[in-house]
């Protein structure tokens, strides 16, 4: 917010001759009232983006939750505990080195290279809340990869790949997009690619194309699960042991949302236009919530009806997912596209997530959370959505600075939006299949990926964790070796 300004100067010749004083100490009252001002517009954007950086964090919940619900219960102790350390072990690397390299300016175009270890903080440019905003989302990332590789991992692993996605991967690819000196980020002063930067406003390439690549390579160097596909190559359905908690994480998933979407704004006490009007930014963080919450919905229901008509059932699990496909895909032009035109994101996403589960089985693809599929496929849909139905209004408000850059193919804009977004899909996917590919292939030479089929037979909750995640059994019925005896009903 800009400080009202006051001149004796200006002052004096209303209030008649021997008014200096007079005239200095009614500036000098109102430039404290301004100053008040200011500090107020300081305080409300810092409110906001911290509430904001809450709800993102609540996703990790949401997170638990849903993966809990989508493994067998034999391994849930052993999500629940990687979703904790993906939080914990991201906190520590995004704070000495992450948050540096994502926007550590000023750097080059490629990494960042100032704030390691938040020094230098807060400065004129980030206060702490944005860094545990930026924090929240990082982590976010690394739990979209923890899915992917379920049930079937060591320990071990996922400390060492939550770490370098969070520390080194993710951070690089967030500097390109959204740091003021990224290479192909639309906040640059000049020499914006392809005239425009890519429009991916709260990271569906950023953040859920990372994770899914990601989660991708790790799935496919562990290979399936034992059991996924028979002796003949044909999938056998290995569902989740409670739909509840699937149910549970989509909707705290769902509340978060809000917050990963409508806070990547920052700030909320912004006007567009003339002061006074009841129009400002305000009104794009309103209409980001309504169009992430549409894209859900129609996501959501395509996904009901369209599993009806391929499978004959009703199934809560797959509409679950489908809401959330809807959501990854909007999150790149939430703040930018129509309510009408999310509503067509949502819809296409469903159908994305459909036929990649259906190419995931044909090519005998194990992801118990589908989180490749939905986070890779989807958010790479939502990158193509963005540039074709982002409206020029919005983006010239979202992006100042630029009226004549690009906007979507289908609402006149041309194909250098497009372009530049089709750039984004291919160097994520070639970047992140450099780094956490290589990482996991080497995780899997020095057999520190895949446990043993024995452990993954007994369930990882009996051989690494301790006991299971529900009582069946008094822990003195548990002889030698992984297998619970005794068996009864639980405890009460």
């Amino acid at each position: 917010m800009a400080a009202i300004t006051c001149s004796a100067s200006d002052l004096q010749p209303l209030l008649g001759p021997n008014a200096t004083a007079a005239a200095e100490y009614i500036c000098g009252r109102f430039g404290a009232v301004s100053n008040k001002f200011v500090d107020t517009g300081y305080a409300v954007d810092n409110t906001y983006l911290l509430f904001s950086a809450y709800l993102v964090f609540a996703m990790q919940l949401g997170f638990a939750m849903l993966c809990a619900g989508s493994v067998r219960a034999k391994n849930t102790m052993n999500i629940m505990l990687t979703n904790v350390l993906d939080a914990a072990t991201g906190g520590i690397f995004y704070y000495l080195f992450g948050f540096a390299f994502a926007f550590g300016t000023p750097s080059n175009g490629f990494i960042g290279k100032q704030f390691f270890g938040l020094s230098h903080f807060p400065s004129p440019s980030f206060d702490y809340g944005y860094f545990l905003y930026q924090w929240a989302f990082a982590i976010a990332a690394a739990g979209i990869t923890s899915g992917s590789i379920a049930e079937r991992t060591q320990f071990v692993a996922y400390l060492i790949y939550s770490s370098f996605l969070t520390g080194f991967v993710y951070p690089i690819v967030s500097h390109w997009f959204w740091s003021a000196d990224g290479w192909a980020s639309p906040a640059r002063a000049e020499n914006l690619l392809f005239g425009s930067g890519v429009i991916d406003f709260a990271g569906s390439g950023v953040v859920h194309l990372v994770g899914g690549i990601a989660g991708l390579w790790g799935a496919l160097i562990e290979g399936p699960r034992i059991g996924r596909f028979d002796h003949e190559g044909r999938s056998v359905a290995m569902r989740g042991h409670s739909g509840t908690l699937v149910v549970l994480g989509t909707f705290l998933l769902w509340f978060g949302w809000y917050g990963f979407n409508a806070g990547s704004f920052l700030n909320i006490l912004k006007v567009y236009g003339d002061s006074g009007s009841y129009y400002g930014q305000w009104s794009a963080v309103g209409r980001t919530a309504v169009t992430t919450t549409l894209a859900g919905c129609s996501a959501a229901l395509t996904t009901l009806f369209g599993k009806r008509l391929l499978s004959g059932h009703w199934n809560v699990t797959d509409v679950c997912n489908g809401l959330l496909g809807g959501f990854a895909a909007i999150t790149s032009g939430c703040s930018v596209v129509d309510p009408w035109a999310a509503i067509i994101c949502g819809i296409v996403a469903a159908w994305v997530l459909i036929w990649c589960n259906k190419l995931a089985e044909k090519l005998k693809y194990d992801d118990p959370l589908e989180a490749a599929q939905l986070h890779g496929g989807c958010g790479t849909w939502g990158i193509i959505f963005t540039a074709l139905f982002a409206k020029k209004a919005y983006v010239n408000e979202v992006y100042p600075g630029h009226p004549e850059r690009p906007f979507g193919l289908f609402m006149g804009g041309g194909a250098k939006l497009l372009a530049a977004h089709l750039v984004q899909i291919v160097v994520v996917a070639v970047f992140v299949s450099v780094t956490m590919g290589t990482l996991f292939f080497l995780l899997h030479k020095l057999k520190l990926l895949r446990i043993s089929s024995d452990e993954e037979m007994a369930g990882m909750d009996v051989t690494s964790h301790g006991g299971l995640a529900y009582v069946y059994t008094d822990e003195s019925g548990m002889k030698s070796g992984y297998m619970v005896s005794n068996t009864g009903p639980p405890h009460v």
